[in-house]
């Protein structure tokens, strides 16, 4: 009963990310129902019992199932790095909350979930916004997630679960944060494309920090988008302001600098097999001149 009070003031709590993937679920309930949602890694169970409650299918996985406390739903091991034990395009949608800041592979993690959804799936991916005001400061002060009060990763702490009795793979803590530009460019060459970008609890931090930075943020990143407008010479004009365009957006989005966490649903839009076929080489190719 303790637990299911405390899942329950997670997923009811604005200052919580469960909060806003319950939002999520509630608002595609039409969309989602009668379909396979994979949800990894699953930890406790909060985010396949709200699947069920939609109507939508749970497919929970951990890589420590043990945590799953959902006895309706039958939690599989699973290491993304080793690959999920599903077959090629069985999902309709894939949540991955705060997961991927934990996976020593993100390309590789993010191709496997490209490999497991159907074409034009959604996939959502919630993470501590290694984007915000806040990080940002934290990292070029100490290469810290909070500065003043958390170190830098390190072997003492970023070791969030090793019982090598149980499973033999270990659960890194955030050694591997990211922010939102990494993952969108990760994300692309997997064979997605970003469909929304939500908003999600307010850092405080950031928010105070905005007005002092925001102006130089914009210059410098309208700047930097400018001048790349005329390098690269391999792709056209609308090319070229189709992608930089993109990046300059999600560079000065406020919605991202003053969030505590990202929250992306991104879409399945090429097989990521495919993906390589259409990217150039930015340097020259072996034996050319």
């Amino acid at each position: 009963m303790h637990n299911k009070r405390k899942n329950k003031a997670f997923e009811d709590n604005p200052r919580s990310i469960k909060y806003y993937v319950k939002k999520y679920l509630l608002d595609n309930s039409d969309k989602f129902k009668n379909k396979k949602i994979i949800d990894f890694p699953a930890g406790n169970g909060i985010t396949s019992k709200l699947i069920k409650k939609i109507g939508a299918i749970p497919v929970a996985m951990d890589l420590f199932p043990e945590y799953f406390e959902l006895e309706v739903v039958n939690c599989i091991r699973a290491n993304v790095m080793k690959g999920l034990p599903l077959d090629d395009e069985f999902g309709d949608a894939l949540i991955c909350q705060e997961g991927i800041e934990h996976f020593s592979d993100q390309f590789y993690a993010l191709i496997e979930f490209n490999r497991v959804l159907k074409m034009n799936a959604s996939l959502l991916i919630t993470t501590p916004n290694y984007s915000n005001l806040r990080s940002k400061l934290s990292y070029f002060l100490s290469e810290s997630e909070r500065y003043n009060s958390i170190m830098p990763p390190n072997e003492l702490d970023s070791i969030w679960m090793n019982n090598q009795e149980v499973n033999s793979d270990i659960y890194f803590g955030h050694i591997f944060l990211i922010g939102i530009q990494k993952l969108r460019v990760l994300a692309k060459l997997a064979g997605f494309k970003i469909k929304k970008v939500y908003p999600s609890m307010l850092n405080t931090n950031s928010l105070v920090l905005f007005p002092f930075f925001y102006p130089f943020i914009f210059l410098s990143n309208w700047i930097s988008y400018r001048k790349n407008l005329k390098k690269n010479k391999d792709y056209n004009l609308a090319i070229k302001s189709k992608v930089y365009k993109e990046i300059f957006r999600l560079a000065i989005n406020p919605r991202i600098l003053i969030s505590g966490s990202l929250m992306v649903e991104f879409e399945k839009e090429e097989d990521y097999k495919n993906v390589s076929k259409s990217l150039r080489s930015k340097h020259k190719n072996f034996g050319l001149t």
